[in-house]
């Protein structure tokens, strides 16, 4: 019994590092390796900005999974009631944090920012093609600063487990 419930805290601990890695990794690509490389490959705002709105489609599914993973595997830690991978209020606060950004920019600001996208693409006329990009950059400026608060959220995750996995008997920190 004890061996069966140690190894599926072990398989959930995996997960969730699994998981931290796709959100943190999968940020760190995004800004360090597509954006540019779309920009410097496509050179125009519309096919560079249509192919990046899809790539963070993708990305943002990969959230979606890994707010799963994670939110799951935490509610098996505390339901396990065991000390040693015990959920900490620190954890759970970074955490909640984390998925509350990610619902933001899921379900409010991407869809506003994709509509925008549509109508700036379709304006005619050189006034009001700037009014629409004026319009769609102030939505994807806050959509920007939470995707960087949540990926620094999750090295903060990734530091609050790396040091409970450091301290003796694995207390919560």
């Amino acid at each position: 019994m004890w061996r069966s419930s140690h190894w599926s805290l072990v398989c959930c601990l995996t997960l969730e590092w699994l998981a931290l890695g796709l959100w943190v990794g999968g940020m760190a690509v995004l800004i360090g390796a597509v954006i540019p490389a779309v920009f410097n490959t496509f050179g125009g705002q519309d096919s560079g900005g249509l192919l990046l709105t899809r790539t963070f489609e993708g990305y943002q599914r990969f959230v979606i999974g890994a707010v799963a993973v994670l939110c799951a595997s935490s509610w098996y830690r505390w339901w396990s009631g065991d000390q040693t991978v015990a959920v900490g209020r620190g954890e759970f606060l970074v955490l909640m944090s984390m998925v509350a950004m990610a619902g933001v920019i899921i379900l409010v600001l991407h869809p506003q920012a994709v509509g925008l996208q549509a109508e700036a693409f379709a304006a005619q006329g050189e006034p009001a093609k700037k009014a629409a990009f004026e319009a769609l950059f102030r939505v994807l400026m806050p959509i920007r600063i939470l995707y960087g608060v949540t990926m620094v959220l999750g090295v903060v995750l990734m530091g609050i487990k790396t040091k409970r996995s450091l301290t003796l008997g694995g207390a919560p920190v």
